[in-house]
């Protein structure tokens, strides 16, 4: 019979003769203590690296549900890099598609029509989030899916088929060569490099509902989507009127229905706050020390996600969900696309050009769409400015073509565009510099002696220019104005952008913001 150590102990210590029987008993304790450490070691090493193959072996598996794409269906790209901010961090873009597909039981059961089954899918919701270079504020954009854009020419990666470029709605971009197809009609809308994209369907939307737990909404009055006399259809979404925790099949129908909230431009802020709300659910679960729920997410998430293939392993999507998941809630922004009525159908809709223009720049220079940072403001642009010595039309101008980076080629005839604009302003002998291209970051007027400092600044307020960019140079004979990477297009310098400073008509809602009810449209009402 094998004994423990206290056991042998014991025995050893009733010898009764002391001296030799009891240091042999000692002797004997220790070498049996040293077989059980020993025997324990081995047994904790076999279930360490049995876990650890167990845990090998689930994480392949989460690494095969991930279905995975190509980035881009397009060749060409009118999107550039934001550039890296002074410690060298760059912002993160990904394009979130909702997918109507109906090419399986489960999504036909849930999104309608067995008719469907087997056309391409459609692009039903398109949302940009965009997480800053520092990672302290995000934003969510998305584009109604009625939207008339330029398609480009794609190729579909999965049968090689090649599509040429069209005008249409945005959402068929999806079937035009899959998801890089509208990821690369974002890209020459809005000018923004978008590094990622994830399609989620039907089916995905019930089981990540389900996994989260639910998520809070809320109603004005009691709401009921179905199908009316007028217009058929309906999410079949049905509550009375306040906050509800929704998931699976509900929580779907929130994220579909359009009529009961008066059109697909309401539909879009719903959304928004279901993700806003979902995000700050998250937030306060401490799923990491709960095994069961975390199974169920990364379950969930790995089988209702198709990822570009940059992102497709496990390890990759868990650190992008972090740098999300360390976003403050008061620092996330959604809105919608400023649009205005399609002028060539009323069902369609086109984006409102200056104030979309205005968003898309703002993602392009990751300026915050929040005012809650606690960055330091910029100083004011106080330099004073000095009378001219010359009359604009005695006045030798030089313009020339910095806009050339590492990753872009110069803008063709950029110098000569801004002299045509200063002839147009007064100074008729503005001339390009046509022997040589260089690389700025921005965009200065040079000038080489304090004779002529004023006349440079006339030339920067002619300009637009911020006094600041004037500088004085040895490098130069006369006033220069180098046009730089920072302004690629028109002919004016663009206002500085101010964080929150968001245009009309973009519906912004706060992350943070509990507050918000759909108001239900009045036939949708019980």
């Amino acid at each position: 019979m094998s004994l423990t150590p206290q056991a042998a102990d014991a025995t050893t210590g009733s010898g009764g003769n002391g001296g030799e029987g009891s240091g042999g008993g000692k002797k004997t304790a220790r070498r049996r203590r040293r077989r059980v450490l020993r025997w324990s070691a081995t047994v904790l090493a076999v279930v360490i690296l049995g876990t650890a193959g167990a845990g090998y072996l689930y994480y392949q598996h989460l690494n095969g549900n991930i279905r995975k794409g190509k980035r881009s269906s397009a060749d060409d790209s009118k999107a550039r890099r934001t550039a890296p901010n002074a410690a060298g961090q760059t912002p993160l873009n990904i394009l979130l598609i909702g997918s109507d597909s109906r090419n399986s039981d489960e999504n036909v059961k849930l999104g309608g029509s067995r008719d469907h089954r087997g056309d391409p899918p459609l692009a039903d919701v398109q949302m940009l989030i965009h997480l800053s270079a520092d990672r302290e504020n995000a934003a969510m954009v998305s584009i109604p899916r009625d939207t008339r854009v330029d398609i480009p020419k794609c190729t579909d990666p999965d049968t090689g088929k090649v599509y040429p470029a069209t005008n249409d709605i945005i959402n068929v971009s999806l079937a035009r060569g899959g998801a890089g197809c509208t990821l690369a009609t974002w890209e020459n809308l809005t000018g923004v490099y978008i590094d990622h994209w994830m399609t989620i369907d039907f089916s995905g939307v019930v089981r990540m509902g389900n996994a989260v737990g639910g998520v809070d909404v809320c109603v004005k009055q009691n709401v009921w989507d179905r199908p009316t006399a007028s217009v058929p259809g309906g999410s079949g979404l049905k509550m009375r009127e306040g906050t509800h925790k929704v998931k699976g099949e509900q929580a779907l129908q929130w994220l579909r229905t359009r009529h009961a909230w008066g059109s697909d431009l309401m539909r879009a802020r719903a959304q928004h706050m279901y993700l806003n709300s979902m995000m700050r659910t998250l937030r306060k679960q401490n799923v990491f020390t709960d095994t069961g729920r975390l199974m169920d997410l990364a379950e969930a998430a790995t089988k209702s996600l198709k990822v570009s293939e940059e992102i497709g392993t496990v390890k990759k999507l868990y650190d992008l969900g972090m740098q999300m998941k360390s976003v403050p809630s008061d620092r996330i922004t959604s809105l919608t696309m400023p649009n205005v009525p399609d002028p060539q159908n009323g069902n369609h809709v086109v984006p409102d050009k200056d104030s979309a223009a205005k968003v898309w720049r703002m993602l392009q220079e990751d300026v915050p769409f929040d005012k809650n940072g606690k960055g330091k403001k910029k100083k004011k642009d106080d330099k004073p400015t000095k009378e001219p010595s010359l009359d604009p039309a005695r006045l030798g101008v030089l313009v020339q073509n910095a806009t050339s980076t590492t990753t872009e080629a110069p803008v063709p005839q950029r110098a000569r565009a801004i002299g045509q604009a200063l002839v147009a302003k007064g100074y008729p002998r503005a001339a390009a510099d046509t022997s040589q291209t260089l690389s700025k970051k921005k965009t200065v007027v040079r000038y080489p002696s304090a004779d002529l400092e004023g006349d440079a600044q006339a030339v920067a307020k002619a300009l637009n220019l911020p006094m600041s960019r004037v500088k004085k140079s040895t490098d130069v004979t006369g006033v220069t104005v180098v046009v730089g990477a920072d302004w690629r297009t028109g002919t004016s310098y663009p206002e500085d952008l101010k964080a929150g400073d968001l245009p009309e008509g973009s519906d912004a809602v706060n992350g943070s913001d509990t507050t918000k009810c759909m108001d239900v449209y009045d036939v949708y009402r019980w």
